[in-house]
């Protein structure tokens, strides 16, 4: 087992990594002390509650804890006002109270939902991510949680650290290629932003990366968390630094929300994103050798790197305007300067983006 802390000084937590993380559950809950006089609620959604759940349930009952669960259903449209209300009913009708946890078992859209459960019932209670994604491993570290309105993507959300981190990383084997290929473009994007060595060994190491290698696979992930952990560490409340981590961001989000949160798996979308990002980068005066190798590391682990043709350039530019980056009729960008570097950029202007959108509809098809 691998362990990691994020610190926050008196919001600081461990993340644990390692493999049948999942039967030491309520050892490690009792561990860090939480409540076995309340409820635990754990969320988790259709996919993933028919392998996983029973056996938390039952390793956490066995350690003397009280467990009540919530089923919804896969994908980003779980992200929603409606089921964050069916979530809330279930803490209530279970009588979470406010030394209460709530369980977030499953992907980065259970992270969110779950989370942002925790922030907002009784004005915030306890909270502990047990991430089965590789897309997770990202999302499952720095405490930001929200669901989505229909006109954009988390913009309903809150800071909620956790109490810890618990990754299993045996849940990644019944995972399908297409989310494991997409999970890995979050592990890229830690390398694009931060670590250049890092990015190479992630282009170096595609196809253990992709046939789930335990060691390599372990490494990847172990250095991804330790990257952001590094960042959140340094900037908790997305204020400077933790901004880089939004790295291909600003328009990716923007295709999930016209793709209506069910076209594109985020980190596909994403991986759209870090290729604007650099095209708008080349464009504004940085060597197309940049974007080339952006494209290369992505495309090798069999990412998107171009826009769909059929996608409106005009719902695209709208979806923009509502995202939390927008301000003050320009958007806010993460740029590359290097691979391993990137600078945030305030004055990007909207014929910018339309220029990219029209040059990577150019590219080549739809990977």
């Amino acid at each position: 087992m691998r362990t990691l802390q994020v610190d926050l000084g008196d919001r600081s937590y461990p993340i644990y990594i390692g493999s049948g993380l999942l039967n030491e559950a309520g050892l490690i809950f009792a561990k860090h002390q939480l409540s076995k006089k309340s409820p635990v609620l754990i969320v988790t959604d259709d996919h993933v509650a028919p392998l996983y759940l029973k056996r938390v349930e039952e390793n956490l009952q066995a350690e003397g804890y009280r467990t009540v669960s919530k089923v919804v259903k896969a994908g980003e449209k779980a992200k929603s006002l409606d089921v964050f209300h069916d979530v809330m009913t279930a803490a209530i009708e279970g009588g979470l109270d406010r030394r209460s946890a709530v369980v977030a078992l499953g992907g980065g859209v259970v992270g969110d939902l779950a989370g942002f459960v925790a922030a907002t019932y009784m004005r915030g209670v306890p909270f502990v991510q047990m991430p089965t994604t590789i897309l997770a491993h990202d999302s499952s570290v720095g405490g930001k949680v929200a669901i989505n309105h229909p006109l954009a993507k988390n913009m309903i959300g809150a800071f909620h650290q956790p109490e810890l981190v618990l990754y299993d990383v045996d849940t990644l084997r019944t995972l399908p290629e297409r989310e494991i290929r997409a999970g890995l473009s979050e592990m890229v994007k830690h390398g694009l932003i931060w670590d250049a060595e890092f990015a190479a060994w992630c282009g170096e190491n595609t196809d253990r990366l992709l046939a789930l290698d335990p060691e390599t696979l372990s490494y990847g992930l172990t250095m991804g968390c330790s990257i952001k952990a590094q960042v959140v560490s340094q900037d908790e409340r997305e204020l400077g630094l933790r901004a880089i981590l939004n790295l291909g961001h600003t328009i990716g989000h923007a295709l999930e929300a016209i793709g209506g949160y069910g076209e594109f798996l985020h980190g596909e979308a994403i991986s759209i994103g870090m290729a604007a990002s650099a095209l708008i980068a080349v464009n504004r005066g940085a060597d197309r050798a940049l974007y080339a190798e952006t494209v290369r590391l992505l495309g090798g682990f069999g990412l998107p790197t171009v826009m769909p043709e059929h996608l409106d350039e005009e719902r695209i530019i709208g979806a923009m305007m509502h995202d939390k980056k927008f301000k003050e009729q320009q958007l806010v960008f993460v740029l590359p300067v290097a691979i391993g570097q990137v600078e945030i950029v305030s004055d990007v202007k909207v014929e910018e983006v339309r220029r990219v959108i029209r040059e990577l509809k150019k590219e080549g098809p739809h990977v």
